[in-house]
């Protein structure tokens, strides 16, 4: 019995370790410097490799991107490339569409927040999401990755 018990704690245990790292879902973007909610991203899988996309945009609905083209921000991939790494997804990149800039970047769950990290050499800033339970997509399709030009 006592076996079994072990057994089944274990993998409870093991279950929420592995839900709890899953960055996959919509999360909303807070503005550094007035603690808004910005935006929802949602963070998906393809070919195992991890990509988000602006989905919808909360403070400037007419937002675009300062790449070429000047496309709208939603709808825009952001993030693209990472891969898994332990606990976290590492080796892809980020885009502030606000600024046009291409950062590498690593993520990392931390109970209902992700961590978004992008950096330029030795600097980096960490931004912390929140997990987002009432947005509802017009399809529940997977999207494809849309990786935008950048110069």
């Amino acid at each position: 019995m006592k076996k079994f018990i072990t057994t089944a704690v274990v993998s409870v245990c093991a279950l929420v370790a592995q839900a709890t790292a899953n960055v996959e879902g919509f999360w909303t973007t807070i503005d550094d410097s007035t603690g808004e909610a910005k935006s929802v991203v949602q963070v998906y899988k393809h070919n195992g490799k991890v990509y988000g996309r602006v989905v919808e945009l909360l403070l400037n609905k007419t937002a675009t991107a300062k790449i070429p083209g000047n496309p709208s921000t939603l709808g825009l991939d952001i993030i693209w490339g990472l891969e898994k790494d332990g606990d976290e997804y590492n080796g892809g990149k980020v885009l502030d569409p606000e600024k046009g800039s291409v950062y590498r970047c690593s993520m990392w769950r931390d109970g209902d927040t992700l961590k978004m990290r992008g950096k330029l050499g030795i600097f980096f800033r960490t931004q912390t999401w929140k997990k987002n339970t009432t947005f509802k997509p017009a399809s529940s399709a997977p999207p494809t990755p849309k990786i935008p030009k950048v110069d």
